[in-house]
């Protein structure tokens, strides 16, 4: 007999260990975790380059039901952030419930039996309801390169870091200059021989206010929770100040870019360089970064920063447009992830048959609330479609798991077997992302970020103040949703 639970959950990051800790508050046993890896953390179990750490201060970019007075930075290191989530499912008795290297090779909605049928490396299941907690940093995009093939060297992607691998004296190459690249560029370059940084767009970087935190704090948060709540409040509101500057006036972040500027001009002495790492676009329009020690790295003696465009790879190196061939030893790609074609969205398919991409790809990346889709009945997804909000990814997933919560509630209070967002709610909570966004930086700002749809459309952020998103989350409204009631047939599912 094939396993029925009510709950499935895809992933065992934030978002799937916050959903299972959710539903066991809420008195639900009956649910699973299926993860590909062999540890939870999500993305921080995957990405473990040298010196991967989140960009948001712990403080914020944690569980607020599960404070840790511990934290040993003021911005956390990938390790901590995944000791601190193991220890979290262990605490609140979500281990039990994870499935262990099981990868999801097909999940389709079954409309007669109105469940999801899931199948996956280590056996099928079927569900009630299917929440997809897969995350937008896990899946990496390679750039298609004429020639990688033949290249002799190594070649690896920071997302799959090869830590046996020895940089020592290397020639290395590093193609990209984001978010990731702008944190391991520093640890590679005193081990590399030669350091050549492949930079197609400069990327604004501004001074790292992280810092260890002291003793004397950690014993007020252990002694003095509130004191700990009171400054993850301080944190959240600090971030949402940027907010105006974000949506509304552009020119707000003035202080921003002066504040990068400044950092530049302080480490970059070569006014050349200097030239060619100041981008022409607006603080904000990409994903900003934080770094002490990136320009120092692409200042050393080591160091090249290469600004041709890349025509190909041969089997010594990369060639560039200005006909020069950079021999190599070894190739990091720090090109970021796939955001809009998630190998993970083929695998979800609809009522009708058709895969979550795609949908997609017949018109824009959108989802009701970041969460609810069209055509996918009972299908919740978590950092959905136009769900950021601008203090931390960890207080959109709890308002979003808020909201499948109640979801749930209400189908048992009212017997209902599936509910699924209607396509003109959907299409009316776009259209009102599309106007909240229209001055947005991101869409007048002067480039073109991985925020962005091919077409131009911003697919990423919540146009406004995370109180409001949490406002919309509080209670679902079953106006904007089909729905059917059980029946005896479809409460027992049998293989």
């Amino acid at each position: 007999m094939t396993q029925h639970v009510r709950v499935a959950v895809v992933g065992a990051g934030f978002g799937g260990l916050g959903t299972g800790i959710r539903l066991k508050q809420e008195g639900i046993d009956d649910f699973v975790v299926l993860e590909r890896a062999p540890e939870v953390g999500g993305t921080w179990q995957i990405n473990s380059y040298p010196g991967a750490q989140c960009d948001v201060p712990s403080l914020i970019y944690s569980y607020s039901f599960a404070p840790n007075p511990n934290w040993s930075r003021l911005y956390p290191l990938q390790g901590e952030l995944k000791e601190y989530m193991h220890r979290c499912a262990v605490d609140f008795g979500v281990l039990p419930h994870v499935r262990f290297s099981t990868e999801v090779t097909d999940a389709s909605w079954d409309d007669d039996a109105c469940v999801w049928r899931i199948s996956t490396s280590t056996g099928d299941l079927t569900a009630q309801v299917l929440v997809g907690a897969i995350g937008p940093f896990s899946a990496p995009s390679i750039p298609d390169l004429p020639g990688l093939e033949r290249f002799r060297g190594k070649v690896f992607h920071s997302q799959a870091w090869d830590h046996d691998h020895d940089l020592s004296g290397e020639r290395v190459g590093v193609i990209g200059t984001g978010a990731s690249a702008v944190q391991f560029i520093p640890r590679v370059q005193p081990r590399a021989g030669h350091l050549s940084v492949f930079q197609r767009t400069p990327i604004w970087v501004l001074p790292h206010p992280d810092r260890p935190v002291g003793a004397l704090t950690r014993r007020l948060y252990k002694r003095v929770p509130c004191a700990q709540a009171a400054a993850r409040k301080a944190w959240a509101l600090t971030f949402e100040a940027l907010v105006p500057g974000f949506i509304h006036e552009p020119r707000l972040q003035k202080p921003l870019e002066w504040l990068a500027r400044a950092l530049l001009n302080r480490q970059v002495k070569d006014p050349d360089l200097r030239a060619r790492l100041t981008p022409s676009y607006a603080v904000g329009c990409k994903r900003p970064t934080f770094s002490n020690a990136y320009y120092p790295a692409l200042t050393a003696a080591n160091t090249t920063v290469v600004t041709d465009g890349i025509v190909e790879v041969t089997e010594r190196g990369i060639v560039t447009a200005d006909g020069a061939e950079h021999q190599l030893d070894t190739i990091i790609f720090g090109t970021g992830f796939r955001m809009t074609d998630h190998p993970g969205f083929e695998l979800i398919h609809g009522r009708d048959g058709t895969s979550l991409a795609g949908q997609w790809r017949s018109g824009e990346m959108t989802a009701y609330l970041g969460t609810a889709i069209h055509n996918f009945p009972n299908l919740f997804l978590i950092l959905g479609p136009n769900s950021g909000v601008y203090t931390s990814a960890v207080i959109t997933i709890e308002d979003q798991v808020h909201y499948i919560l109640d979801a749930l509630r209400a189908m048992e209070r009212r017997d209902l077997s599936w509910i699924e967002v209607t396509a003109e709610a959907e299409r009316s909570f776009v259209e009102w992302i599309d106007r909240g966004l229209s001055r947005s930086v991101f869409l007048t700002g002067g480039c073109h970020s991985y925020y962005l749809s091919r077409s131009g459309r911003n697919f990423t952020h919540y146009p406004g103040f995370s109180a409001g998103f949490r406002a919309r989350t509080r209670e679902i409204d079953l106006d904007h949703y089909a729905a059917r009631r059980a029946e005896p047939s479809i409460v027992e599912v049998r293989a």
